[in-house]
């Protein structure tokens, strides 16, 4: 017979008990945020001259064209907009916002659209 806290744990399709309680929520980096800070250094290399154009960055990475426009208008997107993206974080798997409702908010027009839309969108302060 064994005593004391047990702990139901689930990994894939079986369960089990151990003693030790479970982890906290495990953190990590928002998608988006990734994907705007690899947009940065993307534009980056084509400013300094390291990649000639968005052609060569697909060839590369083995992106589409238009996969890479898609990436790179993230950096349209208003500065404090940025800020707030690059410091969202995904909780146990779950992202607080999805890279095609960003896009909505980078197309929406000038800065102060984008605001707008940021806060009509009920994005995460």
């Amino acid at each position: 017979v064994v005593t004391g806290q047990f702990h139901r744990v689930q990994r894939g399709h079986g369960k089990r008990f151990v003693q030790e309680p479970p982890p906290g929520p495990v953190r990590r980096p928002a998608r988006v945020a990734v994907m705007l800070a690899l947009a940065h250094k993307i534009q980056d290399a084509i400013d300094r001259g390291t990649l000639r154009d968005r052609a060569e960055v697909a060839r590369r990475l083995g992106f589409t064209r238009a996969r890479i426009t898609h990436l790179l208008d993230l950096t349209l997107l208003a500065p404090d907009l940025q800020e707030r993206v690059l410091g969202l974080e995904a909780v146990d798997g779950v992202e607080p916002l999805s890279e095609r409702e960003l896009r909505k908010v980078v197309h929406a027009g000038s800065w102060l659209e984008q605001r707008q839309m940021w806060r009509v969108e009920a994005v995460p302060a």
